[in-house]
């Protein structure tokens, strides 16, 4: 069964560059037909997809943060990364990534990590 876990900082400056690693175990992030995505959910508010990357090393952005998202991966640690440029504190949020089999599959995928707490302070 795959587990994924998110890591990184949790607290970041306003106007930073906030960057997190979702570590995959139990499957191959270049196996089969399976989207890696990257959610938020800011307190009180519900959830936020960011952004993909697919098996094949494609990805594909919310357009709402498309200008501030870049999300990579290293195959040779099964890890893909979430990068938001210029963050505000409505930036604040828990971040999660999650497994599905399609791009927009992730609000029904079982796989997800626990959730990280970011928050956007001076």
């Amino acid at each position: 069964q795959v587990q994924l876990q998110e890591s990184g900082p949790g607290l970041v400056k306003p106007s930073q560059t906030l960057s997190l690693t979702c570590t995959v175990s139990g499957g191959s992030i270049t196996a089969n037909a399976y989207y890696w995505s990257w959610i938020r959910q800011p307190p009180g508010k519900g959830l936020e997809w960011m952004g993909a990357i697919a098996n094949s090393g494609s990805t594909y952005y919310s357009p709402s943060l498309k200008s501030r998202t870049f999300i990579s991966r290293d195959t040779s640690k099964n890890q893909f990364t979430l990068q938001l440029s210029s963050v505000t504190p409505e930036d604040t949020a828990v971040y999660y990534c999650a497994r599905a089999d399609s791009l927009t599959g992730w609000r029904t995928s079982g796989s997800w990590g626990q959730g990280t707490q970011v928050t956007v302070s001076s």
